[in-house]
């Protein structure tokens, strides 16, 4: 299923956004070579939360917001986790947001 492949490379490209760095959807969508999927790779990341090697807590939105963020268990566990690895959120928003941004490579 083309879906399914999709996911999975959405998967292999968060599995390497580095501790304490974020990056967004549509870098995300990018570095695949679909740059107008951001929209899928929400989905993906939001079907990824029984998988325990994807970070989905350092997806955010291209602004820096905790847009995900209802996706996870508890109120506040993605802000949590961003703050375990030393990234300050303030109002749903990563601050410094452009210096901790991480780009992915491209994979295609």
């Amino acid at each position: 299923m083309v879906e399914e492949n999709f996911f999975e490379r959405v998967y292999s490209v968060v599995r390497q956004i580095p501790y304490g760095r974020v990056t967004s959807f549509g870098a995300i969508a990018k570095a695949l070579g679909t740059a107008r999927s951001a929209r899928m790779v929400g989905w993906a990341m939001n079907a990824s939360h029984s998988l325990d090697d994807v970070p989905a807590h350092r997806v955010v939105n291209r602004n820096g917001l905790l847009t995900g963020k209802l996706h996870f268990d508890g109120t506040n566990l993605m802000q949590q986790l961003l703050e375990n690895e030393g990234i300050v959120v303030i109002d749903n928003q990563v601050q410094d947001f452009k210096n901790i941004f991480w780009a992915p490579e491209v994979q295609f």
